[in-house]
């Protein structure tokens, strides 16, 4: 009798007879041994097939496996040092499901629009496969530290009835009788949340209408956006960066197999401890002069300008204090300096460019009326809005954390698409 299970278990079956449902992801023979090369989704283990061993039946089933061929495997687990793994199985017994023919992603090299034209397979290499479970881990990470901390998971609405920023890069669409958007960020509903319930978090998709093709950007997102009250922008800068950390610290702790299946340099995150650096705006444009850059006091940064500061560092490092004019409207302006506000861009190191935005929110009805009148926002849309700020106004402050940068990073990928199973870009909604 053999016991079922999966790859990621076998250790718990050694000397033990065990079938698993698998595919093969590769197969070699040196002509009286056949290795199968075998993936479950929970990892990786070899299959070896001794000709003098099995029956002819069964050395002729695993002769006409092909790749990505399905099939429960069934063999006696043995310890392997040579194995990444550490196991390999001694195949008894095989029970073909489906013969692949023509499985059209080979070993041979792929350009990018084909691999994209055929994600849904492409998701079965290791190094995809290895991106989804880090994705994962990060995403368990980030919940556990937010439950940890005392805060609570609220749910924000997709569908809105205005901006929360820009809203030249909404997707409009017809609510019934009403012009409603596809949500860009959680953030506002967040607000209304914290005044509830003190600490909360968000964890949902976003979207941008925003034609942009760089290797940085997605239409379709997903975010985490937690908001405190009764919370100022020095110690949001703490939550930030602890939280940053733990999630690194997760992944290199859960999912040393998937880093090193993606040749990541794990010495370089290691090091992402806190407290992170810092450096105010006027630094940074002091800065990136010196580097030669033409930019006035006043413009935003791009790519060039947030890789050039994060090669200073070897951890995130934070952007305070923005200019007024360039940040969104809910941001408290500093009181000792009310031309800039008290805000903050977290730049990733390595040139993966900003992966969290954050502030201390306006609290004060009176001013948060100007900005409506100064960004042209009806009170009637913002009404409610405005009412967190007349009904127990508290300090508050939150941020936004962007989940595919942040895998980009920790994965040390060149490309966003990577990061999500099914990713939505300029151009592609297939498949």
């Amino acid at each position: 009798m053999s016991t079922k299970t999966v790859i990621k278990k076998v250790n718990e079956h050694v000397e033990q007879t065990v079938t698993i449902g698998a595919w093969i992801n590769n197969k070699r023979s040196s002509g009286k041994i056949q290795f199968l090369q075998l993936r479950d989704g929970t990892g990786y283990i070899q299959g070896v097939v001794v000709k003098s061993e099995v029956s002819e039946e069964l050395w002729n089933d695993a002769k006409s496996l092909t790749q990505e061929s399905s099939l429960y495997v069934t063999g006696i687990i043995r310890e392997e040092p040579r194995s990444k793994s550490g196991y390999e199985m001694t195949v008894t017994g095989i029970e073909i499901i489906h013969l692949t023919e023509n499985y059209p992603i080979t070993p041979k090299e792929h350009g990018t629009d084909f691999l994209m034209d055929h994600r849904h397979l492409w998701l079965r290499s290791n190094r995809q496969r290895a991106v989804m479970v880090i994705r994962a881990e990060i995403i368990r990470a980030v919940q556990e530290f937010f439950n940890d901390n005392g805060f609570t998971k609220v749910d924000p609405p997709i569908l809105t009835p205005s901006a929360a920023e820009d809203s030249t890069e909404l997707f409009h669409i017809k609510y019934f009788d009403e012009d409603a958007y596809l949500t860009q960020s959680g953030q506002l509903y967040m607000e209304a949340a914290a005044m509830a319930l003190g600490k909360v978090y968000s964890f949902g998709p976003t979207f941008r209408a925003e034609k942009s093709k760089t290797r940085r950007h997605l239409i379709e997102f997903w975010m985490i956006e937690p908001e405190m009250a009764f919370t100022d922008h020095e110690e949001s800068l703490r939550v930030q960066e602890q939280f940053v950390a733990y999630v690194v610290q997760s992944v290199l702790k859960n999912c040393r197999t998937e880093l090193e299946t993606l040749e990541r340099d794990i010495s370089k995150l290691e090091n992402i401890q806190a407290p992170f650096p810092r450096i105010s705006y006027d630094e940074a444009i002091e800065f990136l002069k010196g580097k030669d850059f033409d930019i006035p006091w006043g413009n935003d940064f791009g790519a060039p300008h947030e890789t050039a500061i994060a090669e200073a560092y070897d951890k995130p490092v934070f952007i305070t204090n923005y200019p007024k004019d360039i940040k969104a409207f809910y941001m408290k302006p500093d009181p000792q300096r009310p031309e800039v506000v008290l805000c903050a861009d977290m730049i990733a190191p390595e040139g993966y460019g900003e992966i969290i935005g954050g502030s201390q929110r306006i609290d004060d009805p009176e001013l948060m009326k100007q900005r409506f009148e100064e960004h042209n926002l009806t009170e009637e849309a913002y009404k409610w809005y405005l009412d967190l700020r007349t009904y127990g106004s508290v300090p508050h402050s939150g941020f936004g954390l962007g989940l595919e940068r942040t895998v980009a990073w920790i994965c040390g990928l060149d490309h966003v698409r990577e990061t999500i199973a099914f990713p939505r870009m300029l151009y592609r909604l297939y498949p």
